[in-house]
């Protein structure tokens, strides 16, 4: 066989791997990272952190919208399912829960317009035991994270929004 046909058949198996690692590793390198940062090295876990109000110099997400207030739980389902609520907005605003797994998939989302009471589900693992009557989130991984996005565009909403978001749960049963 010519040299340059076996050099050729070398780059694009290369070329192959490196593609096939790159999408399969990525995203858990990337949440991995996320998760890493969010969790405070792994020491806030099943518990939600509350951001500050977002500024033009925010990066914790990247280009995070101004008219946001963020919150986020680093999960962990390893030893058993979890209870996630969250407090409608005294407003009536806008909130919305996004539950995303160790690969970054999105795999559970929740909003005030389906839920204006407030949000409130169960996360666990395949195979968990669930209690009935609330809605259950499947996590394909026993690690993750739960973003709480509030619409809070003012600070005086900001003030308003603040206390309610605080009383979001994310804790085992």
């Amino acid at each position: 066989m010519n040299r340059k046909v076996i050099y050729l058949l070398g780059f694009a198996a290369a070329v192959g791997l490196g593609h096939v690692g790159t999408i399969l590793g990525a995203p858990r390198a990337i949440m991995h990272v996320a998760i890493q940062k969010m969790s405070d090295g792994g020491k806030q876990v099943n518990q939600f952190t509350f951001g500050p109000r977002t500024t033009s110099h925010s990066r914790g997400v990247v280009r995070p919208s101004p008219d946001l207030l963020y919150s986020s739980c680093v999960y962990d389902v390893s030893r058993g399912p979890i209870r996630v609520s969250a407090a409608p907005s005294p407003d009536n605003g806008y909130v919305s829960l996004s539950v995303f797994d160790t690969r970054t998939d999105n795999v559970g989302v929740f909003d005030s317009n389906q839920f204006p009471q407030g949000i409130a589900f169960v996360l666990a693992k395949a195979g968990q035991k669930v209690p009935e009557g609330m809605p259950v989130v499947i996590s394909p991984s026993d690690l993750g994270v739960i973003l709480d996005r509030r619409l809070a565009p003012s600070a005086e909403l900001f003030a308003k929004v603040d206390p309610a978001r605080r009383a979001d749960s994310c804790a085992p049963l």
